[in-house]
Formats: C-alpha cells, structure tokens, sequence
C-alpha cells in the first residue's frame, strides 16, 4: 500500500526515529539504473525518495550532481522519459516518490500537463528549488489541488517572514539548507545547524528535512532528535558513477548498500 509523507513523518516522530531521504539524479547513468534503484533503496530502509529531473543551469547543485544531470542530458533523457522510468517502478515502491525539479522545466512542460504526468506516473510531492514566495502561492495552490503535496526550501540566511510563508506553502516538509553553497559531501556538518533548525521548528510544526553535506552515519546521528528526515544525494551519485558499466542492478544494490550503512547508527 502507498505510503504518504504525512503517514511516514507521523510515524517517525512517534518512535523519535529520523528518516533517510536519498536523491537519485534521473536517467544517471542510465534510466534502467533509476528504475533498479528506487526498489533498492525502499528495501534498504530509505523513508523517502527524491527523484531529480536533469537540468541544464541548476541554482544550488554542486559538481557531482552537475555532472550527473549533464550526463543524462547528452544522453537524450527528456522529461516524459523521467516519468515512464518512476511509473515503471512505482508497482514495486510503496514509499513517497518526490519530484525535484526547476520551474523553468514546469514552466516549459505546462504547470498543468507536468502535474498531471507526474501523478500518474506516481510522484507524491514536487521541491522546486527555484520557486520563492510571494511568486509561489499560485503555482503551490495548483499542485496541492491535484493532490501532491509541495516542498520549499529555507536556507540558513531566509528570513524568519521569510520562514514563515515557505513553512506555510510546503505541504509535505520544509528542506533546510545546512549551509549556503552548493551541494556536496562534507566531513563535518556546520556548528550553527542546530540553532538554525531548532530557530525554524519554533516557527512552524511542518516536518523539517536537512540537506547539503550529509554523506556519513554521524551525521544522521547527529541529526536525529533534531530534523524529521536526513537528504543525501551526491555520495549516491558518487556510487553510481564509480560504478558505471557494471549494469543497472549492480549499481541498484551499492546504492541499496550505502543506505543501510548511513542508517545504522540509529537504526541500531
């Protein structure tokens, strides 16, 4: 049975657990790669997942991530082909899909024939990066008709009216940037993210997922009783990439792999 993020963050909260949400670049190294891993992924214990629609001029995307996007695009990999690869592993997905994805895409696409792809095809929620209120209301309003739900981000540097709107707008969970930059691993995670998030969670009772920097077990460690969920995303691409050539399943399961061990200090 489909999960909601509504019925997975009710479900961590309740056992003080934190969920794991892994970003996976579509159509990287290949498509069949994407529709292997999400299975994966879900097997491993993963809360989550976000799927990032490849684009040419990301806003806050670090090198790997870049590269993994230019990649897919020189491949060929069109939206529709993101689309048919999600819906031909939904069957096997119980856990919340997430679209992340620019406005310019959307925008481009036609905000009303992408919603409607993306539902059938079995996105739970969109993030757009690129979307900033008060621009934002209508496009959210429409995506929250159509039943998904709609994720904003906040960086360290938002303002707490700022926090405020974007809590208000994102129906599924508030992302919290770790830091201002861009993605990518780090060894350490900045000093100031508790403050920053604990200053957040006083504004609002939306679920509140961090990114930016999360590569290592400590860090969902640290982050647990703290954050909702944990996103990691170019020490997945890292995976893929080091192990392109060895075929979609191989790559599925080193993913599959990782997830256990980010997870194993507090799953333990």
């Amino acid at each position: 049975m489909r999960q909601s993020l509504a019925n997975i963050f009710q479900d961590l909260r309740g056992r003080r657990g934190i969920g794991l949400l892994p970003f996976i670049p579509a159509g990287f190294p290949d498509l069949e790669t994407t529709t292997a891993t999400l299975p994966a992924l879900e097997a491993a214990g993963a809360s989550a997942i976000e799927v990032g629609f490849p684009f040419s001029d990301p806003i806050a995307d670090g090198p790997m991530i870049q590269e993994a996007f230019t990649a897919a695009l020189a491949k060929g990999v069109k939206v529709a082909h993101v689309f048919e690869c999600v819906a031909a592993a939904r069957p096997k997905v119980t856990i919340p899909l997430l679209a992340m994805v620019s406005y310019s895409i959307i925008y481009r696409y036609r905000l009303d024939r992408f919603l409607s792809a993306a539902k059938s095809a079995g996105f739970d929620a969109l993030i757009v990066p690129d979307l900033p209120p008060p621009e934002a209301q209508r496009v959210c309003d429409v995506i929250r008709s159509t039943g998904l739900d709609t994720v904003l981000l906040v960086a360290p540097t938002t303002t707490p009216q700022r926090r405020r709107e974007i809590a208000r707008l994102s129906s599924g969970f508030i992302y919290y940037l770790s830091l201002s930059g861009v993605t990518g691993e780090r060894e350490h995670l900045p000093a100031d993210l508790a403050d920053g998030v604990r200053r957040l969670r006083d504004l609002t009772d939306r679920p509140i997922c961090v990114g930016f920097g999360i590569s290592k077990p400590s860090h969902l460690a640290q982050l647990q009783g703290l954050a909702d969920g944990a996103i990691v995303g170019s020490a997945f691409v890292k995976i893929m990439r080091s192990h392109a050539g060895k075929g979609a399943q191989f790559l599925a399961d080193r993913c599959g792999e990782y997830a256990r061990e980010l997870l194993r200090e507090v799953t333990e």
